[in-house]
């Protein structure tokens, strides 16, 4: 299969539609100097390439035409810039405007994964011997499409994630009215069951179902929780978010908001 339609499969036309006006633009170059550009699509699909395999940037294939250096250095300059988030975004957009995003309630949950190498936005994990780790932190609506995402290390405590959550939710566009961004109610675990979380939601007038130690069963919680933790698992499905290689946790965080807008685009497409 050539390049170019390798890279369509990777990066669909609908995908690059939303991408391409969001990429940044190219640096300029004296006239006459250096080797043409590369694609920004072709360059994209080997990023999508990179997060799906989990494949080393080294290890990239070359069918895509584009070295390693050149893939890793893109995807350095455009996370620098923003671009996963504001792709991620630019895709709820098109989603609220829909009325595909189910506002009566969002949930909110954490998962932890190694960290090979050690780096930024990792600590020694309480479930995993110590060893360097970072998680995931992950808020959807009530289908489970991802809305606000964070890494942290991975010995922080999962309340500590909940308010940078819940103000991390963006203006999303509605099919009738202004942008919203304010949830019905929250359901989060009796990890959230601590004074601040509920002076969080309480101080925004947002429903507040945290779990209660002592009194709500984790069978009746489970009946909500399922999403947030089927979503986790569809992040899972990266490869590279499985077992962290970035040294930098915010390029780990950038493959994060990568897959997150690719998750919401799958759910646009179908």
């Amino acid at each position: 299969m050539g390049v170019t339609e390798y890279a369509k499969r990777l990066v669909p036309d609908g995908l690059w539609a939303i991408t391409c006006p969001l990429v940044p633009a190219a640096p300029r170059r004296p006239q006459g100097g250096g080797s043409p550009r590369v694609d920004d699509r072709a360059v994209f699909g080997a990023i999508v390439f990179v997060l799906t395999t989990g494949c080393a940037w080294r290890h990239l294939p070359p069918l895509f035409s584009v070295s390693h250096q050149t893939a890793h250095r893109r995807f350095t300059e455009w996370s620098a810039a923003g671009l996963w988030a504001k792709l991620h975004r630019a895709v709820l957009d098109r989603l609220g405007a829909a009325g595909d995003i189910d506002w009566s309630r969002v949930i909110v949950d954490a998962a932890g994964l190694r960290a090979k190498k050690g780096g930024s936005l990792t600590g020694p994990n309480p479930v995993d011997r110590g060893k360097a780790g970072s998680k995931i932190h992950v808020l959807t609506d009530r289908d489970g499409l991802p809305l606000a995402l964070g890494v942290s290390a991975a010995n922080m405590h999962d309340s500590q994630a909940f308010e940078p959550l819940i103000q991390g939710i963006p203006k999303i566009r509605s099919r009738r009215g202004p942008r919203r961004r304010k949830p019905g109610k929250v359901h989060a675990d009796r990890a959230y069951d601590i004074p601040d979380c509920h002076r969080t939601l309480r101080e925004r007038r947002i429903g507040d179902r945290i779990a209660r130690r002592g009194i709500e069963s984790s069978t009746r919680l489970g009946k909500h929780r399922w999403a947030v933790e089927r979503t986790i698992a569809w992040l899972g499905g990266y490869r590279r978010l499985t077992l962290r290689y970035e040294r930098h946790g915010h390029l780990f965080a950038a493959f994060l908001a990568l897959a997150a807008a690719l998750t919401c685009y799958k759910k646009l497409a179908s």
